[in-house]
């Protein structure tokens, strides 16, 4: 039968492979050098751009025995051969494949590549500088310390290499190891910048390494962007600049690259409006090559126009929205990081311009952006639901129900129990914008236990889970009815919520007061919530603010003593009880200093609070505005007269029209 014989054939095939590299195996540890030879080169010729062979040779421990030849073969001419061939297999294992880079580094082999730099055949250092290029390539290689001495005289002597390969050496070091200020500072003050450029002029090798170098030392850092734009009269900035029209794709990313670096520390040396949008073109044609520079583009366009209005239009009138779908719509696999920076570039076309995010929704990408959401691969589905979360500002789409299908819906509240916590947040912050269309039920996000989750989430062990859940469920809360106000207290426990209102974190206590404001807004059965075990959230929330918080929590806790004291006398008097506290005399009340605050939310949130409490139809009325007068905020506000927002000048108008009433004249 047809499959009988297929499958013996397969079985025969896979025992004749396993027999020849068995045979490879015996013949490395062979004492004749031309058989060693000969089976280092069989090995070298197998794995290189295989990695289905890379990694069935690593299976089979071929790594640590090339480690031992390269080991044993001493320095003289005869085993110069043996020396360039196990450098090079070693090289062709790293290449690209992590998995490689682990085993030659467990091998030991790195101080025996090292020493391969300092031998007299051309040749052998030609292979040990490849072969550690290609080590230098991944995140797993050795990071060297540029505050020791020893390690910048190291990385100069390969700086000042005659030798193309090792001279690019020690720029791929310097791409590799150089992650902070004070190592840029270093090897700026080194003179690192004066040796980079030379290499500009050399080979392909040392331009691109050189340039993968510049960019790791001037991001960030604008006093060695002015020293490399000031480096003969911009000679070599402007080098860079002609690199972005190079024949090789690979060159002109990563000139583009080292551009957009320099553009994000200063953008002042990019005034002219032809440079930004060359940069752009330059970054959308390389998104069509079909090789890393391509992968890596799409990531370089996303950084390029991040939170920058004037080049998300330049990208825009580009037409870089139709040619980004176009690529997702090809239909062949494409490599995660492509897909990563692809999503992330669409998400921040759609960040600011109504334009963009019109266009890019008539292009019927939804279906593009849910199949992300169920990706393999946690970058891209985190670069999904941000495009999600930019896509949903859009007031008009949002109104029109485009978001809340459950063809959508479903797979972003899976995404709430995502194993990556950088999804989890990212999935949130498209929720949040969601759940804003009150127009919409939000049925089916209920269903799916949307609420349920979001308040599992708010007590995360990450801060920015935290944060990011209150968020959302601030956001659904808005403008709610009571159904859904019930559903959310009645998983939520008042101790819980003090806590997160109490939380070591500031951005979450704002979240917190943020969504118990809208909790507490509207009908007075909602702000019975604060009620809850002994008034603990309301006693929470007052000592908070008793803290003298940051602006932002304080304008979100007086909103919430707002709402309450738009209740009941009941629930005005709870709210003098936090105003007023058992406190020692002479103590400055709070709402004094909110009061004389900077910031024209905080007065407006505050006077609304006292609005709210002497509203002549409450029977206690009087009572709490003598209060209000002998703490000296009446008067305050009398002061406050001619506020230069117009808000906060309305509203202190009707607090001392309630006075007038009262008979406190003004």
């Amino acid at each position: 039968m047809p499959t009988t014989t297929s499958s013996s054939a397969s079985s025969s095939s896979s025992v004749s492979c396993n027999n020849r590299q068995a045979d490879v195996f015996s013949r490395l540890a062979s004492s004749d050098p031309e058989v060693k030879l000969k089976a280092l080169r069989e090995v070298k010729n197998q794995i290189i751009g295989n990695r289905t062979k890379k990694l069935s040779f690593l299976k089979l421990g071929a790594i640590p025995a090339i480690a031992s030849v390269l080991a044993d073969a001493d320095d003289s001419d005869k085993c110069n051969n043996i020396l360039v061939q196990s450098a090079a297999a070693i090289g062709s294992f790293a290449c690209g494949f992590e998995a490689g880079v682990q085993a030659v580094l467990d091998a030991g082999v790195f101080p025996h590549l090292l020493r391969l730099l300092t031998n007299p055949d051309e040749k052998v250092v030609d292979a040990g500088a490849r072969s550690l290029r290609m080590i230098f390539q991944s995140n797993q290689a050795p990071k060297y310390d540029f505050l020791q001495e020893k390690n910048m005289e190291f990385l100069f002597s390969l700086l000042n290499s005659e030798n193309e390969n090792v001279s690019g050496l020690g720029a791929s070091i310097i791409a590799h190891a150089c992650g902070t200020s004070v190592e840029q500072r270093v090897l700026c003050e080194a003179g690192v910048l004066e040796k980079l450029v030379i290499l500009l002029d050399g080979s392909l090798s040392q331009r691109e390494a050189c340039l993968e170098s510049l960019a790791t030392v001037l991001k960030n850092n604008p006093e060695a962007v002015s020293d490399f734009v000031g480096l003969e009269s911009g000679r070599y900035f402007n080098s860079v600049t002609e690199l972005t029209k190079d024949r090789y794709p690979r060159t002109r990313l990563l000139s583009c690259l080292c551009l957009v670096v320099i553009y994000n520390t200063s953008p002042s040396y990019f005034i002219n409006m032809g440079t930004k949008s060359s940069l752009i073109t330059t970054l959308l044609e390389l998104l069509n090559d079909p090789g890393q520079s391509g992968d890596d583009a799409a990531l370089g366009l996303s950084c390029l126009i991040a939170e920058k209005e004037d080049l998300q239009q330049l990208a825009y009138e580009a037409d870089a929205i139709k040619n980004i779908v176009d690529i997702l719509r090809t239909g062949s696999e494409l490599q995660p990081r492509r897909l990563q920076g692809l999503f992330l570039s669409l998400a921040e076309l759609c960040s600011k311009l109504e334009d963009c995010r019109c266009s890019f929704l008539s292009l019927q990408v939804l279906d593009l952006l849910t199949n992300a959401l169920r990706h393999k691969d946690a970058d891209v589905r985190a670069a999904a639901c941000i495009c999600f979360r930019n896509a949903a500002r859009s007031v008009k789409s949002l109104s029109a129900g485009r978001f809340n299908s459950d063809h959508v819906m479903l797979p972003l509240v899976q995404l709430l129990h995502d194993p990556s916590s950088s999804v989890q947040v990212a999935v949130l912050g498209a929720l949040s914008n969601i759940v804003l269309d009150f127009s919409s039920p939000k049925s089916s996000f209920i269903e799916y236990g949307g609420i349920k989750q979001l308040i599992e989430l708010s007590k995360s062990m990450d801060p920015n889970a935290r944060c990011s859940a209150l968020r959302a469920l601030r956001n659904l809360m808005f403008l709610a009815d009571n159904k859904r106000k019930e559903l959310f207290c009645s998983d939520v426990k008042a101790q819980g919520f003090a806590c997160l209102i109490s939380d070591p974190e500031p951005p979450v206590q704002e979240q917190a007061l943020a969504l118990l404001r809208n909790l507490v807004d509207g009908c007075i059965s909602s702000i019975e919530f604060v009620f809850d075990e002994d008034g603990l959230i309301l006693d929470t929330v007052g000592r908070q603010l008793r803290k003298a918080p940051q602006a932002q929590m304080a304008i979100q806790g007086m909103y919430v003593l707002t709402n309450v004291a738009s209740g009941t006398e009941l629930h005005k008097e709870a709210v003098m009880q936090q105003l007023f506290p058992q406190a020692k005399a002479g103590s400055e009340n709070f709402m004094l200093k909110f009061l004389q605050s900077d910031e024209s939310q905080l007065r407006s949130a505050t006077v609304w609070t006292i609005i709210n409490l002497i509203s002549p139809s409450s029977p206690g009325a009087f009572d709490r505005h003598v209060k209000l007068r002998n703490a000296g905020i009446i008067p305050q506000l009398k002061n406050m007269v001619n506020d230069a927002c117009l808000d906060v000048k309305i509203r202190i108008r009707t607090v001392l029209g309630q006075s007038m009433s009262f008979g406190d004249n003004y």
